[in-house]
């Protein structure tokens, strides 16, 4: 999986529910084109942001203050943007760990923490962290067609906590 097939992915999933959550509230609301769209673009780059910083999450300590389990996508197989960014930085040693405990699902005890060892010497969960502030700044930009307002700022804080969740 590469890191633009990963974006596909969750952008067809959680993103777009975002999107079409965000986008129908205009709709409903009578509001103009334009607004839908600023909205439309805020709802899906929000959906990325968020699924980027839930995937970083899965493999931090900080999972278990959501009452999640660590290491849930790595147990399961799937293929997260730290493990596409972990694979593709490491060396031959570690990209076969990759393949034994991703695509064969052979996992032993100590492979999560092997996991989180890689992700941190190739800095992909703090990558993955950098890209979800970059999709969470377009989301932002998108709301600069409204005026300032409440609810703007709740939009907007939104965002803000979308992204400090992973802190």
């Amino acid at each position: 999986t590469t890191e633009d097939t990963y974006l596909k992915i969750i952008t067809a999933k959680t993103a777009t529910l975002f999107a079409a959550a965000c986008q129908s509230a205009a709709v409903m609301a009578g509001r103009p084109a334009p607004e839908e769209e600023a909205l439309e673009s805020y709802g899906r780059n929000l959906g990325i942001a968020f699924q980027l910083v839930d995937d970083a999450l899965d493999y931090s300590a900080k999972q278990a203050t959501f009452g999640k389990t660590i290491g849930d996508d790595f147990r399961e197989g799937k293929i997260t943007l730290p493990v596409v960014l972990s694979f593709r930085r490491g060396n031959s040693a570690e990209r076969d760990f990759w393949c034994r405990t991703m695509e064969e699902q052979q996992q032993t005890e100590d492979d999560l923490k092997q996991a989180v060892a890689l992700m941190t010497r190739h800095d992909a969960l703090s990558d993955t962290i950098e890209r979800a502030r970059h999709y969470g700044d377009i989301a932002r930009d998108a709301l600069a067609i409204f005026p300032d307002s409440h609810e703007k700022d709740c939009l907007l804080g939104i965002v803000d906590f979308c992204i400090q969740r992973a802190h």
